[in-house]
């Protein structure tokens, strides 16, 4: 059986790109999800080009359109973040996805539950990560889910299942020779 390519959060894998210079390596998504997924790994404060280690961010303001501030200095990477994930977001139309596993609470990957502070550094509302929320609008069809719910059974089992369903749906379209519609669904809000 070949192995369904999945997105990952790259620290999820035991790459050492956090922005304390480790990582948060899951042994149940390498050694168990692993034998059945093929992994695309992204990091995108890395990728972007911010150093490991590095000082640390959060989301800053309104919660539906967050700022990606440094904690400390203040440095503002937000307009930087965002053209990259748009970027990414053209490369990954390429990779034929059939899933993505994003790093939960990150301030770029998180998708749900990340805090957004106040301008005075108080913890506010919640919510998604630059690159998560970008990955999200531009493939909405594609499942998603985090480490954190990785980590509940019942919704471990519904993501998986629905990466099995998604790649179903994708050979079925391709067979019937709508592969430009299936195509062009990725490529809608590009």
């Amino acid at each position: 059986m070949k192995k369904i390519k999945i997105g990952i959060s790259s620290c999820l894998l035991g790459e050492k790109v956090r922005y304390d210079g480790g990582h948060k390596l899951d042994r149940y998504i390498t050694e168990t999800l692993g034998m059945y997924f093929e992994w695309v790994p992204v990091c995108p404060e890395v990728e972007y080009g911010l150093p490991v280690p590095r000082e640390e961010m959060h989301l800053v303001g309104d919660p539906e359109t967050p700022r990606l501030v440094t904690v400390h200095t203040g440095v503002d990477h937000t307009i930087g973040m965002l053209k990259w994930a748009e970027k990414k977001i053209k490369e990954l139309a390429y990779e034929n996805l059939c899933g993505f596993i994003f790093k939960s609470k990150s301030p770029s990957s998180g998708i749900g539950g990340v805090k957004v502070y106040t301008p005075t550094g108080i913890p506010g509302s919640k919510g998604v990560g630059i690159f998560g929320g970008t990955f999200i609008r531009h493939f909405p069809l594609i499942p998603v889910t985090d480490d954190v719910r990785l980590q509940d059974p019942i919704l471990r089992e519904d993501f998986i299942e629905m990466v099995f369903v998604y790649k179903r749906w994708k050979k079925l379209v391709e067979r019937k020779g709508l592969k430009n519609i299936l195509f062009s669904e990725h490529l809608l809000c590009l």
